[in-house]
């Protein structure tokens, strides 16, 4: 692929997200293919998927670590970053979405939306992601266009609309309708072919109906439009396009497109709308005061770290500046100034040389030793980007080395993948002193110990699941503590008032300040806010991390000469200790969206084991042939659960999990 510099208008960055098993990897290899960035695309069943290029990945038939491409599309480049769909690997769409400026969801046309397109939906809500809805699929029996569309308003309560809608004849999809440029677009044959485009003489009642809806969205958004449509006149296509990509970079609505990636139906199309409508690093604007141009000093994001046999390779997005080879930069975060070595593009496991990336860019730093989510910049013009929000686990198992060999070289190893992967966690056991190893669940830990062996050539032992409980309190509770240590020499003296409450769900550890008069010196109400965060990490009730809970440093006096940091950062470590426990402290647990869908006559089986296991039936839908029982359950509830329902359904039942929240342990 040619390197020409390529004006920053015409850069997309984007992801490819959805639910697991929708076809992201899939349309992913059509994309390549028809941009002509590969001549045979691979398949995800086979194991020959560029994108899925890790030995697990083809092993499994799934994705586990965002890939990133880049391909051209009708003078466009565009940076395609393929995300995992299974929940375990949250963290991976998170961080890329923290650097893209558009994203394409994918809907399997017989599922429609489902609990990771919700998860991820919210994920690009946070981000402000424009999106497009790619609707996949639409070849396979009981698939639903309508349906699907549907869904898009009721379940992630956005305004979708049509812009191409399926053709079928004979029960297969030949082909989709755009309604912006009113043709028929129709493929030939089974394999790739270009697509035979026509005019549109008329329109069905159909058609009609969502042409109108096209033409309303557009005359909202510009008054000339609006004009022209009153008057009975025709609207050009590129007027619709102009105004259509106005709604969509300011999230008003969310256009919609047919087809089916596996039968090379509808890909161009939604090449087409990707350029026309997703947004350019012009339409995100500044980033925190850097406007998007080469001209302006660097700001980037080393949003991911990876490590393989050549070392450290860091993905980064480059917001404003350049990032050049051989250049001095300021790591923000560490404070560190580092020379940039090698710079490549990336075909997600091959590597393309270049010497520099522009603004816009999205590429990968070899060989820096950087953490994942450090801001690279000018070192004569500082400037710290937003951190990488990282979730936090819900499962843990404990982790010994197998042999001294691997003993000896776990903790590196141990180390590069928690750099790499920050949804992974290492913790000790209070009791045992084992290492723990936490992360997103079953599969999330399964693979990580995979992975141990095969890229870090160390054997570990595992002990069973354990869940990864969290404690808070439940009543308001004003505490004084005095701490005081004098033994001669120097002494520690420290009085303080904490008031411990609840905080809201989500809120973590809320430490405030009401100190009046300078009773407390600034110094010391720093080391009392460390006490307390410190202690709330040491946990409550066997050790489980607090959350949701609020410290209010209400008052409190010094000694003239043994009041000091330390003291007072003791006397809020013990003091908090002291008032939760009068606070009324209780465990919490992970509690998960659970949605099964099996045939009709195993419902009531399967509603049944759900009471059985704390759980609870929160909605129940048909799909197809098929019901959907969607319901809440604890995690620790759910291990073996994929066996258990086997059995309940015949084989014929499958499941999703997705975390939803804590909530206190109950019988």
């Amino acid at each position: 692929m040619s390197r020409r510099t390529i004006d920053i208008e015409r850069i997309r960055n984007l992801g490819i997200i959805a639910h697991v098993d929708a076809g992201k990897t899939t349309l992913t290899e059509r994309i390549l293919f028809h941009t002509g960035r590969i001549h045979a695309p691979g398949e995800v069943h086979l194991g020959t998927a560029h994108t899925d290029s890790h030995a697990i990945e083809q092993k499994r038939g799934i994705t586990i670590l965002a890939a990133a491409v880049t391909c051209d599309w009708l003078g466009h480049r565009i940076h395609l970053i393929d995300t995992p769909g299974h929940v375990d690997f949250t963290i991976e769409v998170e961080r890329s979405l923290r650097v893209l400026d558009g994203a394409v969801v994918v809907l399997d046309g017989v599922a429609g939306v489902e609990p990771q397109t919700e998860t991820v939906w919210r994920q690009a809500d946070h981000h402000r992601v424009p999106r497009l809805v790619f609707v996949n699929k639409l070849d396979r029996p009981g698939a639903d266009f309508t349906r699907a569309v549907r869904e898009v308003s009721t379940r992630l309560r956005a305004r979708p609309i049509p812009i191409t809608v399926p053709v079928f004849e004979a029960g297969s999809l030949v082909g989709v309708i755009d309604l912006v440029g009113l043709r028929e677009l129709r493929w030939l044959g089974e394999g790739p072919s270009a697509p035979v485009v026509s005019p549109l003489a008329m329109l069905s009642d159909n058609l009609r109906t969502a042409r109108d809806l096209v033409l309303e969205v557009c005359a909202d958004e510009d008054p000339e439009i609006l004009e022209v449509i009153v008057r009975g006149g025709d609207v050009p296509a590129e007027a619709l396009w102009r105004a259509l990509r106005r709604a969509t970079v300011a999230g008003r609505i969310v256009p919609v497109l047919a087809g089916s990636a596996y039968k090379y139906r509808g890909v161009e199309p939604l090449l087409d709308a990707v350029v026309a409508l997703l947004p350019s690093p012009v339409d995100r604007g500044a980033v925190e005061g850097r406007e998007p141009t080469s001209d302006a000093p660097l700001a980037a994001l080393g949003f991911k770290v990876v490590y393989d046999e050549h070392g450290q390779l860091t993905f980064v997005r480059v917001y404003s500046g350049v990032l050049e080879k051989g250049m001095t930069v300021l790591a923000a975060r560490g404070g560190r100034k580092l020379r940039v070595g090698r710079l490549v593009q990336l075909m997600a496991d091959q590597r393309e040389e270049v010497t520099r990336l522009e603004a816009g860019e999205i590429g990968a730093i070899i060989g820096l030793p950087l953490a994942g989510g450090e801001t690279l910049c000018a070192p004569e013009a500082p400037v710290l980007l937003e951190a990488i929000r990282t979730p936090d686990p819900v499962v843990r198992v404990a982790i010994e080395a197998k042999t001294s060999s691997d003993r000896e070289k776990l903790g590196v190893a141990l180390g590069r993948m928690v750099a790499a992967d920050p949804s992974l966690r290492l913790e000790s056991d209070p009791e045992t002193g084992q290492t723990l190893l936490a992360g997103m669940g079953q599969l999330h830990l399964e693979i990580a110990t995979e992975r141990l062996a095969t890229e870090h050539h160390v054997s570990v032992v595992t002990g069973r699941p354990l869940v990864a409980y969290r404690s808070t309190v439940q009543r308001v509770v004003r505490h004084e503590y005095r701490h005081v240590k004098q033994s001669g020499g120097p002494g520690q003296w420290a009085h303080v008032v904490l008031e411990v409450s609840p905080a809201a769900r989500g809120a973590g550890v809320v430490f405030e300040d009401r100190i009046k008069g300078g009773a407390i010196p600034r110094e010391f109400i720093r080391g009392v806010e460390a006490g307390v965060r410190a202690a709330a990490t040491d946990g409550l009730l066997g050790g489980h991390p607090v959350v949701d809970v609020r410290i209010v440093l209400v008052d409190g006096t010094t000694h003239p000469n043994d009041s000091s940091e330390l003291a007072f950062q003791l006397a809020g470590r013990f003091g908090f200790r002291a008032a939760a426990e009068l606070a009324g402290p209780c465990l919490l647990e992970p509690v998960m969206l659970l949605e099964v869908t099996c045939p009709e006559e195993h419902v009531g089986a399967v509603v049944g084991d759900l009471g059985r296991r704390r759980g609870s039936v929160v909605g129940l839908d048909a799909r197809h042939d098929d019901r959907v029982v969607r319901g809440e359950v604890p995690l620790a509830e759910t291990f073996g659960y994929a066996g258990a329902l086997g059995g309940l359904t015949h084989g014929r039942g499958r499941f999703t999990l997705e975390p939803a929240r804590y909530e206190p342990v109950r019988a």
